[in-house]
């Protein structure tokens, strides 16, 4: 795998005439996930921490129920792209291919491919009962997400989401040209330890629909992103029971749902 950049020439011009560069860009290759054998999605992402990837994918859309289920992952390079291969448990795979769908991801979409209105306005999960996150830790968290972009500090093209506990401290962070796609990552990365994490997602992109369902279902208490969520993505939080909050930034953050779960 590689660190998530290329270099790759470049010329800028300016009104004094033009210059040679040796741009580092944000690479972006397109993934398979491919479970016992047959292919399922193919989304447009950032080549590192693709078992990651694979892991969150597999449980945020409930193709496994939990990470037990996943038995061995295997990442290939091939001619155009790279295969992600999952050896998942029987019923599962008899599961997914009752709903099988073909997924063709982009990177400014979690939705591309879904077959059906059904299929894509699926049931959020509701969240258990969390203390209210405080203010502070929710700046807190945002705050330090800078520091731990370290492919975004050599592209300036990625997003990254974070996982915070409930004090605001950072536990994970997982970077990728593809909002959603980070935030598989951050899910996949967090199931590897098999334990339960009490805490909050953070993240460097609006909060879509598909962002805030993700959240949920990796048990967040709340998501809390940098710039704007949509209406669908606010209804999906409420009936999720998680809060939502948004322009977190310059000591300031708006809260959309479930301002009750969000400590002054």
């Amino acid at each position: 795998m590689t660190n998530g950049s290329v270099h790759r020439a470049a010329r800028r011009l300016t009104a004094a005439g033009g210059e040679a560069l040796d741009e580092i860009v944000a690479e972006e290759v397109a993934v398979a996930l491919v479970y016992n054998g047959i292919s399922h999605a193919v989304m447009m992402a950032t080549p590192c921490d693709l078992e990651d990837f694979a892991r969150g994918f597999s449980l945020t859309e409930r193709i496994v129920e939990k990470p037990s289920e996943i038995y061995d992952i295997e990442v290939e390079p091939v001619e155009s792209g790279i295969e992600v291969r999952l050896d998942i448990a029987a019923q599962r795979m008899v599961r997914l291919q009752e709903r099988r769908r073909s997924l063709s991801g982009r990177t400014g979409c979690g939705l591309c491919g879904v077959d059906s209105i059904e299929a894509a306005m699926r049931p959020v999960t509701v969240v258990g009962a969390n203390p209210p996150v405080a203010r502070g830790a929710i700046e807190r968290a945002m705050a330090a997400l800078p520091l731990e972009q370290r492919i975004n500090r050599v592209n300036g093209a990625t997003h990254a989401a974070g996982w915070a506990r409930p004090d605001g401290t950072l536990i994970a962070v997982r970077e990728d040209v593809g909002r959603h796609n980070a935030l598989d990552k951050l899910g996949g990365a967090l199931a590897k330890s098999g334990a339960p994490h009490p805490g909050f997602v953070v993240v460097t992109s609006r909060c879509s629909y598909e962002m805030v369902h993700k959240a949920a279902a990796l048990g967040a208490a709340a998501i809390a992103a940098v710039s704007a969520p949509t209406s669908l993505a606010i209804e999906t939080a409420e009936q999720a029971g998680i809060a939502l909050a948004a322009f977190v930034r310059e000591g300031r953050l708006t809260v959309y749902a479930n301002p009750e779960r969000v400590a002054p």
